[in-house]
This record gives structure tokens, sequence and C-alpha cells, in this order.
């Protein structure tokens, strides 16, 4: 049987408490400007907030009495969601590059992979270095491990070593970070 159910209605975003919302006897009250207009009852407090065209708004819940300022909520708001917005535009995202090796890399080869991992580190980001293993070329991990290590000294002005070269089943890494 099929019993159809409302569509819940999403949890409304947990904000400080404002006007009608505050529940407390008395609060300590502040003014738009900030000054402490002392200890009031909430109803107090909400009143003046109105006979200002403003609202009163819980800054600090946990204040014993909680402190409330009158203030205008959708410029603090508004103002607020900007400052974030510019924290997070100003924020730098480190992404992780990957070089893929050879234990038998020719030089050539190398050459062109290092000069690749040279413009990653100068752009700041990190490096991850891999040699994958296939078949009977697990026998020669130690020459993998020579390469990831002579990789690390040809870029050692540019970035320092993260992470040793390590075998994780049949791949061997290694993690670069650029030099601040």
């Amino acid at each position: 049987m099929f019993i159809a159910t409302k569509p819940q209605p999403k949890p409304k975003e947990r904000g400080p408490q404002i006007n009608e919302e505050i529940r407390d006897r008395e609060v300590r009250l502040l003014s738009p400007e900030g000054e402490q207009l002392g200890i009031v009852s909430a109803r107090e407090a909400l009143r003046q907030a109105e006979e200002l065209n403003l609202d009163l708004v819980k800054i600090s819940p946990t204040a014993t009495p909680p402190v409330c300022k009158i203030m205008d909520y959708g410029k603090y708001r508004y103002e607020r969601a900007k400052k974030d917005k510019e924290a997070r535009k100003n924020s730098k995202v480190v992404e992780v590059k990957e070089i893929r090796l050879s234990y038998k890399i020719d030089i050539h080869d190398f050459n062109t992979k290092l000069e690749q991992s040279k413009k990653f580190l100068a752009a700041g980001h990190k490096l991850k270095v891999a040699i994958r293993f296939r078949g009977r070329e697990m026998a020669h991990s130690i020459l993998g491990k020579q390469t990831m290590l002579r990789f690390a000294e040809e870029v050692a002005e540019l970035a320092t070593v993260e992470r040793e070269p390590r075998l994780e089943g049949r791949q061997m890494l290694m993690f670069l970070a650029p030099k601040k």
C-alpha cells in the first residue's frame, strides 16, 4: 500500500536568533555603534530596536546574560556573505599534478618530464611522481628508486621531498612540494 507524504521542508539555516526568537528574560544590550546600554529585559530591548527601525540580534548566546545588539540584520548578512566570498576567492587551492616515469626511461624523455615538472612546481602545485612496474619489472624496483632519487636531485632547487619513494603494490610513489 502506497502512502503519500508531504515533501519535507528544508531545514532553516541556523543563524543568530533575531527579534521575537530571543526568549531570554534579560539581555546585555549593545547600541548600533557598539556602546553598552546595560542589562535590560528582552521586551525592552526589542522595543528599543523597533523604535530605531532595526533588528535585535543575539550575538553571544553563551554569555550570562546573553549579549544582544541592535543592528540592521539584512545589511549584516549581506556584508558577511560578501566577506565569505572574498575569503573563498583569496584562498589558494593546491593541486597535485602527477608525473609518470619508467625505471628504464631514456635521458631525453627524462629531461622532458623534468621540464614539465619544473613548470608545475613554479606554479605552486605539488607533484606526485609515479613509476608503475609491470610483470617481471617488479624485480627491478631498486632501479626505479634510483630513477626517482635522481629526479628529486634534479628538481632540488625548486622542490623538497615531502614523501620518500615508497613501493605500494606495483607502483612506486614519491611526493614533492614546492619550496616557499
